[in-house]
């Protein structure tokens, strides 16, 4: 980067996912809206999921989704790339390909013409990698930048993923370490090692599309990607909208170790504080260390698929993903719902 280039996180309050509403706060602010029914309308915002599906035909369906956020890097070209695999990851968690993107983008007035190219190009080049096209978009002026994408994908009706259908028996698995919000946030303060942010920003470019396409072979009940409202929060979603208990085993969750040495000495994102006011009421955290707990709650930018897997496909699926994914992880089953707290760390 050159001496001159600004630095896009210093213009930004939040980085990535960091940024968005807490979870408790936009159910609320959605409360008493009202839904209209349509027959085709598969999945809408009253079921707290991914994306909404609309059934065009029998053998067709419109997968549709919107995000972006502030600047979770200073190269432009980067942070391009990571929102861009940001805003396809809600596709791919729904079991659907994205075909058609739509640019968002805020840019402050003196904001060098060349960034902002090599921000879009950013975008351009991931979805591209995709398979999709990105065929227009809206652009306003702000004073803080942001960017991302509205994406239209296709699945099968009858083979749409939603958050909200675990059984109990179900296998947990997810494919990428949990750690990078608080990754990101030590980089703003530059308290995290090169390494480490290379890590992080190797993980928030890499596309769901490889785990989409496996699991989509297998007998996969639920399925969510876990971004600005933490694994906690999502899996709480999960079993709240399924109507189940989860078990997470912590032990088998892959922690980016720098991040864990972060958390033990309160390396923090905002946002984790949101999202533990937000899940923690449903969530029983035994004997769970803090670091852990805080760790589970971080909010994460590009993050892994969370499936919610038959138990007869489980080993076969975990398998062929980490011939593709190497960081894919068991890390919990799914048990009937006895009342009381919805997710229970062990």
């Amino acid at each position: 980067m050159a001496e001159n280039q600004v630095k896009l996180t210093k213009l930004a309050k939040c980085a990535g996912c960091g940024a968005k509403v807490g979870a408790g706060v936009l159910s609320q602010l959605l409360e008493g809206i009202r839904v209209h029914q349509d027959s085709n309308l598969l999945v809408g915002f009253d079921k707290s999921d991914d994306a909404s599906v609309y059934k065009i035909s029998d053998d067709l369906a419109l997968v549709q989704t919107v995000d972006f956020f502030p600047p979770i890097a200073d190269d432009p070209y980067l942070f391009g790339q990571i929102a861009a695999t940001n805003a396809l990851s809600d596709v791919y968690a729904m079991g659907g390909e994205p075909k058609l993107c739509l640019n968002i983008m805020a840019v402050p007035d003196s904001m060098p013409k060349e960034a902002v190219h090599e921000m879009l190009r950013g975008g351009y080049d991931k979805v591209y990698e995709a398979g999709a096209l990105i065929t227009g978009g809206h652009s306003i002026l702000d004073d803080e930048p942001k960017y991302g994408l509205a994406v239209t994908g296709f699945v099968h009706p009858d083979r749409v993923l939603t958050n909200s259908g675990a059984r109990p028996g179900d296998v947990l698995l997810f494919t990428k370490p949990l750690g990078i919000g608080v990754l990101t946030t030590a980089a703003k303060a530059d308290m995290a090692s090169r390494e480490a942010i290379e890590m992080a920003q190797e993980l928030m470019t890499t596309l769901n599309k490889s785990a989409r396409d496996i699991m989509v072979n297998y007998r996969v009940h639920a399925c969510t990607d876990v971004t600005g409202f933490g694994m906690l929060g999502h899996a709480c979603e999960m079993a709240q909208g399924s109507g189940v208990e989860i078990e997470l085993r912590t032990d088998a969750v892959d922690f980016i170790p720098e991040a864990a040495e972060l958390a033990k000495i309160g390396i923090l994102p905002e946002g984790m504080y949101r999202n533990r006011a937000f899940a923690e009421s449903a969530v029983d955290a035994g004997d769970t260390p803090l670091w852990k707990q805080d760790l589970l709650y971080d909010p994460q930018t590009a993050g892994g698929l969370l499936m919610s897997v038959d138990p007869a496909d489980a080993e076969e699926l975990l398998g062929e993903l980490k011939d593709a994914v190497p960081s894919a992880q068991r890390i919990g089953e799914v048990r009937e719902y006895r009342g009381g707290k919805h997710i229970f760390l062990r």
